[in-house]
């Protein structure tokens, strides 16, 4: 750990020396972390919640697995964030509850074999600083969401997402640019945390 994180009852850690903490994480309970090796890392000031569960599950000795997480972030409750293909995500990314971010796919492509037995790919996920994903969102492996994007509850993600564009539905399409055009709408009250915005 990188200085002092509080780590709440109840919190499962398997492999515990693949996985790092910086100063200020939270663990909320019944939270998950299964790390192997090339591990977690988790950045300053980032809370995972209730029952969010992180999974590397590199029993394949797969390249890239590992989960790397940047500073300022939140996992929303009972997310799931497996990183067998590597899942990077940068500053300020906020995972509403329900989330699942999957960095693994099973091949399915012969019809006489089982799936099971047709093995898996792992092209790994990255999720560029300042991106929000809706409650329920679900971000498929081979896939980089851009910085400041938000994703829709609900969207399922299988192409990349340009940086400050908004997509929804299944598959997830764009809906619109983040432009800046509605910075001064007076119809609505923005509340912020202390040291951001106005």
């Amino acid at each position: 750990m990188d200085g002092i994180a509080a780590i709440e009852n109840g919190v499962r850690l398997r492999f515990a020396n693949y996985i790092r903490l910086g100063r200020g994480v939270y663990l909320d309970q019944g939270t998950y972390l299964h790390a192997c090796p090339n591990g977690i890392e988790i950045g300053a000031n980032t809370i995972v919640m209730h029952g969010a569960v992180l999974h590397v599950y590199n029993f394949r000795d797969l390249p890239h697995a590992g989960i790397k997480i940047g500073r300022d972030s939140l996992v929303g409750e009972y997310s799931v964030i497996r990183g067998q293909g590597g899942v990077t995500i940068g500053d300020r990314v906020y995972t509403s509850p329900f989330t699942q971010i999957i960095a693994v796919n099973h091949v399915f492509d012969n019809p006489d074999r089982p799936f099971v037995e047709q093995g898996i790919t792992a092209q790994g996920i990255v999720i560029e600083d300042d991106v929000w994903l809706g409650a329920g969102a679900v971000i498929t492996d081979g896939v980089c969401v851009g910085k400041g994007a938000v994703v829709a509850a609900g969207a399922v993600v299988t192409k990349d997402v340009p940086a400050h564009t908004v997509v929804a539905g299944v598959p997830a399409r764009p809906v619109k640019k983040i432009d800046g055009e509605n910075i001064s709408k007076s119809d609505r009250i923005a509340y912020y945390t202390r040291g951001y915005g106005n």
